[in-house]
Parts: structure tokens; sequence; C-alpha cells
């Protein structure tokens, strides 16, 4: 018998900046095992270029997969292992650092605009030694299941049953199982999702307000899910949400900086490796 996900607590994004002053919201979520197999959610939200100008110039990533995603604006990818990509509105790019690689972000307007997200995805140990790998789907590439009851469901990343439609994105590369959804609806529409039980699930609201089980999640706030099979969310008002859910990798989390591995030892280590240039070697 199928049980529904209640809203059990919630956080509020912070604002930050990272980069080359890049102001942001952030959630982190590094040492909260609900969290997991995320890290960390920003939002880059801004009509004023001075907020982004400087983007993220070239830095090194080791033991995670970043995930972004662009409402409105363009991204600039390049990295150490030579791909390079400019991401549209409306498309997703994906990267597994493995064992270590060097890449440069550029955020970009459109019309006047800037809307867009990198998630921060936790790998498994043993994908902490791979090599890196990189993937971008442009927003054609991206699965959308709309209804009149539903409103408009972007299928980012991972297969989801939705209002009883099994539906599977273009990504599922990630090491934990992850499934991304982007919720786009209208007041009185509903969204009801089935995921493994054994998911931990989030929602964040970037526009409008929702409603779990009665209670409501506005602009800016993510929710964290009870266990169950079933997540229906409810828009009280014109609203845009990401659903994140996957399968929790249950190791220890030491992070320091754009590293994020096992042990203080490993971080040590991938400091070094870092320093002596190993990290442009790796192909």
């Amino acid at each position: 018998m199928n049980k529904t996900r209640t809203l059990i607590r919630t956080l509020n994004a912070q604002k930050t900046s990272d980069g080359a002053g890049v102001n942001i919201q952030r959630i982190p979520g590094f040492n909260i095992k609900e969290f997991s197999p995320f890290l960390m959610i920003d939002e880059l939200r801004s009509d004023d270029s001075q907020d982004y100008v400087g983007g993220f110039p070239s830095h090194p990533h080791r033991g995670i997969e970043t995930f972004s995603y662009m409402l409105k604006g363009h991204f600039q990818h390049k990295d150490s292992l030579g791909n390079s990509g400019e991401l549209r509105s409306g498309g997703v790019q994906w990267m597994a650092s493995g064992k270590g690689i060097i890449h440069s972000e550029m955020p970009m307007m459109e019309e006047g605009e800037l809307h867009g997200f990198q998630i921060w995805i936790n790998q498994p140990s043993a994908d902490k030694k791979s090599r890196a790998q990189y993937a971008d789907f442009q927003p054609e590439m991206v699965v959308t299941h709309t209804s009149n009851e539903m409103g408009v469901a972007r299928v980012l990343a991972g297969e989801s049953q939705i209002n009883g439609t099994n539906i599977k994105s273009n990504l599922d590369k990630t090491g934990a199982p992850v499934s991304v959804i982007d919720w786009q609806s209208h007041k009185g529409q509903f969204i009801s999702v089935a995921h493994d039980p054994n998911f931990n699930v989030m929602v964040y609201v970037y526009q409008g307000s929702i409603q779990i089980d009665g209670k409501t999640l506005t602009q800016g706030q993510l929710g964290f899910l009870s266990a169950g099979d079933i997540t229906t969310l409810g828009s009280t008002e014109s609203s845009g949400a990401l659903i994140l859910a996957g399968q929790p990798i249950n190791e220890p989390v030491v992070h320091y900086g754009p590293f994020v591995m096992n042990s203080m030892e490993e971080i040590n280590q991938a400091v070094e490796d870092y320093n002596k240039g190993l990290f442009e070697t790796y192909r």
C-alpha cells in the first residue's frame, strides 16, 4: 500500500557569493543525512550583470558531480578534458569530476535576465577515483510532460512516475541514482510523483508557493519529506519548484572548498595532487 510523503522540516536559502563575486542563494547540505546524495543547491537569479559578471574562473573539483540548469540565460563551460559548451535557456549540464578536473563557468543574461541553478551531487567512493565526464542537454533534449491538471513537468535527470506516467530523462549517468524534476504550475494544479521508497526526497520552491499535506513552502525554501512512496504537491499560485530525489550514499562526507571526499587524508591528497598539476594530466 502506497504511503504519501509529508513535509517534516524546512531550510531557507541564504545569500552568499562564490567564484569571482557571483551573488547566489545557497542551501548547503554537506552534513545533513536527509540531503544525501545531494550536497548543495545554488540559485543564480538577477537582472543586474554586476551580480555575476566575474563568473566562475578556472577551478578544480574532485569527488562530486555538478548539475547545472538554466531557466533563463546561458552558461558557458570549458574544462581540462577539452570539453566546451554553451547551455541555452531550459538546458542542463552535467559533469562528474571523479579523480579530478579543472573547469570554468560563465553565466550570461538573456533579454536582461539570468536565472538558473547549480546542484552538487556526491559521488560514491569508488566513483571518486574514476575519470571525469561531461555532458550537456540543450532545451530540446529535455523531456517534458504536460497536462491540464498538472501544468508542466520537465524531467531533468533520472526516471520518475508522474501522475501515473513513467518518464525517463536523457541524463542517467549519475553515480548515485537521482531524479530531478522542474514543476511549473498555476493555482489549483497538482503533481504526484512516485519514487523508490529508499530515496531521500526534497522540494525547493523558486517561485510562488506550494502545499504538501496541508503545509506551505514558499519561494526560497527547501522542504525535506518523510519516508514514503508518493510525493503529492499542490500549487496555491503560479509557482515553480524543483523536486529532487536520490539514493542516499551512506559514507562519510569531508568537504574542503571544491573537494568532497571520505576522509581528511583524501582531502589533503587532492590538494597536493592539484598543486602538483596532476589534475591537468587526467585524460
